[in-house]
């Protein structure tokens, strides 16, 4: 989402770093691209004034004046701003209080509500809770249907007695269900609308204050379209002086926006932004830290969500048998096939590998063909358990046109794969040699920088930037520039 945002800001800033001194001329001239950067981003015109005016504030000071690096200085700042934009700190989901607890999601219609009513019950079964979908949206037609394959794709409950007619009863009786069933999280789900008018505001705060009476605090998530720019901010106060809401959730923050929603609506709203929907999966729903997507619009990653999601998708055995694989010396292409298939449980390729680094940038013109994976797959399952554990062995003319045919792949493909392969495995036994090598040194400081010294060495085997792809990632092309032949 933040791509286009990314680019620009990284540009600005690009122009003031390895500067011994920076004056104010210098200053003025970089907060400039930085306001063009968030209105061309779609970033309410207050919130950037507001932004710029504080970057300017510290900038021009004696911290810039001073500081031993003044562009490091100048970076600092706008990630700190960036993450106040944002929200500053995280804000966890409160799920304390009487059984059930109850969860309204508010938003135009649209907004992916349906879809997020599902990804939050997903999320919350990863945290141990037992959620309950209400269907309440009796005005879209094939609403209460969506939401029930929404929670059987999830596994969760779902109540939807009704397809039409007046929510707020069943809103009501979905308390008294949820503690006949033993759910102790209800999901609520509500009608939208095109536009905001007065019947729509009037009905979901009926719902809220339905669900409210049990006893139990309500708690309220406004769904946004991050795609939705500057509305967002109109949009939002209508809903916050209608209803009334605790949370934001980002939907579609996968696709082609510019990024303006997410900075725009906490800076006006004030109330912090809980939850994205990163991609189309179920489990593409992830808490939202501030201080890490201001890292990532400045194109230095996410390491701390990167690992999050490794932790969440691989249990301590899977950790445990991919680090002998990857280190024993004997990688196999069943090892392979099994790193691939917890790799896809994580999430896409291109989200993952924009978690990284300095990839951002790398991935500007990379096109990350994730169906060429599946080729690749096709090709590992089409073999014998010999041609896997020894392919450059075993495999002769014969065997590989059969592979190919089996696969619906070509020879040509079948043949890179067994020579990419066979270089895999020589990097492998290079880092089980250094493993081998720094077992015995000391941890701490040294074991870190030997550590740090292996890694860079296994970057220039691995290929660098070069022929093998960026940051030695093989099958990564330049994307195909669009346009007529002249």
């Amino acid at each position: 989402m933040f791509d286009t945002l990314s680019a620009k800001l990284e540009a600005a800033l690009e122009k003031v770093k390895g500067r011994g001194r920076l004056d104010e001329k210098t200053v003025d001239a970089t907060l400039k691209e930085i306001r063009l950067a968030l209105l061309e981003a779609d970033v309410n015109f207050k919130v950037v004034r507001d932004v710029v005016a504080r970057l300017r504030e510290r900038l021009v000071g004696e911290e810039v004046a001073r500081a031993l690096n003044p562009s490091q200085t100048v970076i600092k700042a706008v990630d700190e701003e960036l993450t106040r934009a944002l929200g500053g700190e995280s804000a966890p989901l409160d799920l304390s209080g009487p059984s059930p607890k109850v969860i309204v999601l508010a938003g135009l219609q649209g907004s992916g509500k349906t879809t997020a009513a599902g990804k939050l019950a997903a999320h919350l079964k990863g945290r141990g809770r037992n959620p309950m979908l209400v269907a309440c949206d009796l005005q879209r037609p094939a609403a209460v249907e969506q939401l029930k394959v929404n929670a059987q794709r999830v596994g969760a409950h779902v109540y939807a007695p009704a397809t039409s007619g007046d929510p707020v009863p069943v809103a009501r009786e979905s308390i008294t269900k949820a503690r006949d069933t033993g759910c102790d999280t209800v999901i609520v789900d509500t009608a939208g609308r095109l536009h905001v008018d007065d019947e729509l505001l009037d009905q979901a705060a009926r719902i809220k204050d339905a669900v409210g009476e049990h006893g139990g605090s309500v708690t309220t998530l406004f769904v946004i379209d991050a795609m939705i720019g500057q509305e967002a901010v109109n949009v939002a106060r209508a809903f916050q002086d209608g209803v009334g809401f605790d949370g934001v959730v980002l939907s579609k923050v996968d696709g082609d926006a510019r990024g303006g929603a997410a900075l725009s609506v906490r800076e006006v709203t004030g109330v912090p932004i809980m939850f994205a929907s990163v991609g189309e999966g179920m489990e593409d729903f992830e808490a939202f830290h501030p201080d890490r997507m201001a890292s990532r619009i400045l194109g230095m990653g996410d390491v701390m969500s990167l690992i999050e999601k490794a932790e969440a998708t691989y249990t301590e055995e899977e950790s445990a048998q991919a680090e002998q694989a990857l280190l024993s010396g004997t990688f196999t292409l069943d090892d392979f096939l099994d790193q691939m298939q917890m790799l896809k449980r994580m999430g896409s390729l291109q989200g993952l590998m924009g978690m990284l680094p300095g990839m951002g940038k790398q991935l500007k013109d990379v096109d990350v063909d994730e169906k060429q994976l599946a080729r690749v797959e096709a090709i590992i399952r089409s073999m014998t358990p010999a041609e896997r554990n020894d392919p450059k062995g075993v495999l002769n003319g014969r065997r590989r046109k059969r592979i190919a045919a089996g696969s619906g792949t070509t020879v040509t493909e079948v043949n890179r794969l067994v020579k990419q392969f066979a270089e895999m495995q020589r990097v492998m036994k290079s880092a089980s040699k250094m493993a081998g090598q720094q077992g015995s040194k000391p941890k701490g400081a040294k074991g870190a920088k030997a550590q740090a010294a292996a890694v860079r060495q296994l970057q220039q085997q691995m290929g660098g930037g070069g022929p093998a792809g960026p940051g030695g990632f093989r099958g990564l092309q330049p994307a195909p520039k669009s346009g007529r032949r002249r």
